[in-house]
């Protein structure tokens, strides 16, 4: 049996959402000109594309066809880089870096990088809706799809886990807290993009099941690793600052429970994540490997 090429494989799909970000993005032109290459100048500064890639490869462990998904892929890569933006503006989180490169709000303006994240956004649901995704997929699973986007980034979601975190800088937290924070801000946008995807390309209610439970698993953990690298990560290699979260006194894991224990839980909620992929065979392998991708990624 020939092995299973990882690179190749996640390659071609990246390859796949980076043209359809191309191709679809607006041009920059006229009066909206310089908002908009502020917007490509984010969305362009490199990054995993994990969460579009998630959406891709649900899709086609279910049986459906990941091409059929591109469009909706590339506009969960539009609302996380919209996150980002604001994340990193001076009443967030005030990072000066993003992926190596000055933040949008250093690189432009701070009323061109909240403009240019409040475009992403709504350009997300323009290509959840476009005329050329919704020819490809079910209309009544999208509706559903779209749905599980919003309520995963709004008040309930990715908003919600941005305020708390932000009110709890400085203050005495427990694990409690800290996991709501971290699966409202992070994990319900990973989790999403895995069932979107699942929802998009035909899953049963089995299928979703199991991979609702394995994006919940991996989001967590992914987030969980992003507060180890903050202590003991690679400026170089992570294309920010290390050290952020204790300087500004926020409320993670290694400030809590320690670094042992912090990669302890990482490889505990990885191990429920591919634990919850045994309803499938060998066609999850993709799934299996972002897994341990995520548990030993370095940025």
């Amino acid at each position: 049996m020939e092995k299973f090429n990882f690179t190749e494989y996640f390659k071609e799909k990246i390859e796949a959402v980076e043209e359809t970000l191309i191709q679809f993005f607006p041009e920059s032109e006229g009066y909206a000109k310089r908002v908009i290459e502020a917007a490509k100048y984010s969305v362009h500064a490199g990054g995993k594309r994990l969460r579009p890639i998630l959406c891709l490869v649900s899709c086609e462990i279910v049986g459906g066809d990941w091409r059929d998904v591109l469009l909706f892929a590339a506009g969960i890569e539009c609302i996380h880089t919209y996150s980002l933006i604001h994340d990193d503006l001076p009443a967030m989180d005030d990072d000066d870096f993003r992926r190596g490169k000055p933040s949008c709000h250093k690189a432009f303006d701070e009323a061109t990088a909240i403009l240019a994240g409040d475009g992403l956004q709504a350009l997300a649901f323009e290509f959840f809706t476009h005329p050329s995704q919704v020819k490809r997929v079910s209309k009544t699973r999208l509706i559903k799809a779209i749905y599980k986007i919003a309520k995963a980034i709004g008040f309930e979601g990715m908003v919600g886990g941005q305020m708390a975190d932000l009110l709890m800088e400085g203050q005495e937290g427990n694990t409690k807290i800290l996991k709501w924070i971290h699966t409202h801000k992070t994990v319900k946008l990973i989790e999403a993009s895995v069932v979107s995807g699942a929802l998009l390309g035909g899953g049963d209610v089995k299928q979703v099941k199991a991979l609702t439970s394995y994006g919940r698993h991996l989001g967590l953990a992914f987030q969980i690793v992003d507060d180890l690298l903050d202590v003991i990560g690679d400026e170089k290699k992570l294309g920010k600052r290390v050290g952020s979260d204790q300087k500004k006194q926020k409320l993670t894991y290694p400030s809590l429970v320690g670094l042992e224990k912090t990669r302890q839980l990482a490889e505990e909620s990885i191990k429920r994540a591919i634990s919850a992929l045994s309803y499938f065979g060998s066609e999850a392998e993709p799934l299996r490997l972002l897994a341990n991708f995520v548990l030993n990624r370095v940025y």
